[in-house]
């Protein structure tokens, strides 16, 4: 752990903070020790010096017993009672008083507090009764919780300053253009917030990347049909027909740029569309006209229902349908049907060799050669375009017919 991590702060914080619980604990508990022996030592001390003035002047009378035993002591005079005491082998000499002819020593048995007084006419064992209250086990006892409650401080706090390593190692990788992170966290805290903010920034800017790389890749396989027929139109005579098609291949490139910067904006960011209503025929036929096709290539045998679509980014998922459509039929045509408020693309070939959610990756192209020729970009962009657009797109095949159903 370095020495400049906050990991290595907070611990050194916190093993400060225990040694000097520790220490403030360790002086309470020996002053609190100190101060109740004191106090059983000044007691003994003063019912020892009053017995033997007691019996000095008086003798052992009934009024003085009675007297030690509201104050929670007893006596003991006989001999045989003296000497069981005196021989317990867990007796503790504590400390001795002599005073001429009169020697007090003062003992431990257990939890029992003795003074033995020993004078040429008395022996007597005075045993103190009282309960003194333990502040020791109290003392224990908290300090017992308090130290629990900084160690589960301690871990709670190093737990919750944990996704800060991960992150710091995520944004390590994020500088190597590794955007598979996940540091995503359902907690609320705000490290938990800022690895989440975190994850969703890393997922944006792959989302962008993907965009970058959709964008190039369709940029070079859409603008090859426009160029390859304005090469084929520069052989020909120059005649006003053929000038005319030439103007609508550089009008094609044109519109195809700007078909670029929406699907690139789409795709890379949540753009607000701009959705109102529209007759499908219209969609239909601005998709063929950006597609360049023949209208033969194109049957169309729908109902002109309308439709709420962004008109510009639809015509554009419509075009790759009609495209995959036409590429991937065995006579070269797509019909076009409606079925209540679905829109249907139907082409006669090859059932799809992959589930079509598989189609949706980009740059997924199968292993057929048609497929091979191409990007793999176009049900990807379609599938971004229609989520936008609130549709969906689900695949049939029978008889020998491929359908692709909006809906």
């Amino acid at each position: 752990m370095s020495k400049n991590s906050i990991f290595f702060t907070i611990t050194i914080t916190f093993i400060i903070s225990i040694i000097l619980i520790m220490v403030s604990f360790t002086v309470l508990y020996n002053s609190s020790v100190q101060r109740e022996n004191n106090f059983i030592n000044k007691r003994s001390m003063d019912v020892s010096k009053m017995v033997l003035r007691e019996c000095m002047h008086n003798g052992l009378s009934k009024e003085l017993e009675e007297h030690l035993s509201q104050i929670n002591f007893s006596i003991k005079t006989k001999a045989i009672e003296q000497n069981k005491i005196l021989q317990d082998k867990n007796l503790i000499l504590k400390w001795t008083k002599k005073n001429r002819r009169v020697v007090m020593q003062y003992l431990k048995l257990g939890d029992k507090h003795l003074v033995y007084i020993h004078t040429p006419r008395h022996n007597m064992i005075l045993i103190d009764n009282y309960k003194t209250v333990n502040y020791q086990n109290r003392i224990l006892a908290i300090f017992l919780v308090i130290l629990f409650a900084f160690i589960i401080l301690y871990t709670t706090t190093i737990k919750k300053l944990k996704p800060l390593k991960t992150l710091k190692d995520k944004v390590k990788n994020l500088a190597d253009e590794e955007f598979d992170l996940d540091c995503a966290t359902t907690k609320n805290d705000e490290i938990s917030q800022l690895a989440n903010e975190f994850d969703k920034s890393a997922k944006k800017l792959k989302m962008i990347k993907e965009s970058r790389n959709v964008f190039i890749r369709n940029i070079m396989h859409e603008l090859k049909t426009p160029i390859t027929k304005g090469k084929f139109l520069t052989q020909l005579p120059q005649t006003n027909e053929n000038t005319d098609k030439m103007q609508k291949v550089f009008y094609r490139l044109e519109s195809l740029i700007s078909e670029f910067a929406s699907v690139e904006e789409l795709i890379s960011s949540k753009k607000t569309l701009d959705k109102k209503e529209y007759y499908l025929a219209d969609v239909i036929d601005n998709a063929i006209d950006i597609l360049m096709c023949d209208k033969d290539e194109v049957i169309e045998e729908f109902e002109n229902i309308k439709i709420k679509i962004d008109f510009k980014l639809f015509s554009i998922a419509i075009k790759n349908l009609l495209d995959n459509g036409i590429k991937h039929s065995t006579n070269k045509q797509v019909i076009i049907k409606t079925e209540d408020a679905k829109i249907i693309f139907e082409n006669l070939g090859n059932k799809l060799k992959y589930p079509l959610e598989n189609y949706f990756e980009p740059f997924f192209k199968g292993d057929d050669i048609k497929s091979n020729q191409s990007f793999g970009l176009g049900l990807y962009i379609i599938k971004h375009i229609l989520d936008a657009n609130d549709y969906k797109l689900i695949y049939e095949y029978k008889d020998g017919i491929n359908r692709f159903i909006l809906y």
